[in-house]
């Protein structure tokens, strides 16, 4: 397995934070699956204007355009 190392800001590694504490894994577990779910939504659709739309209860409460 591949091992790296990065440098981050404060605000990175409060945001990492966060997110192990909302889920419960580890900070290498939050990156993989971030890494993870960006791959995928980038390489599902590539037309630059599609979005990714988050909907609650079938409703579209906010759409996502990708970087």
């Amino acid at each position: 397995m591949a091992r790296f190392t990065i440098d981050t800001d404060q605000k990175f590694d409060q945001n990492l934070d966060d997110l192990v504490n909302l889920t419960g894994g580890t900070k290498a577990d939050v990156i993989r699956k971030a890494l993870a779910t960006y791959k995928y939504l980038k390489t599902e659709d590539q037309d630059p204007e599609s979005t990714v739309s988050i909907t609650k209860n079938g409703i579209v409460v906010k759409d996502v355009i990708l970087p």
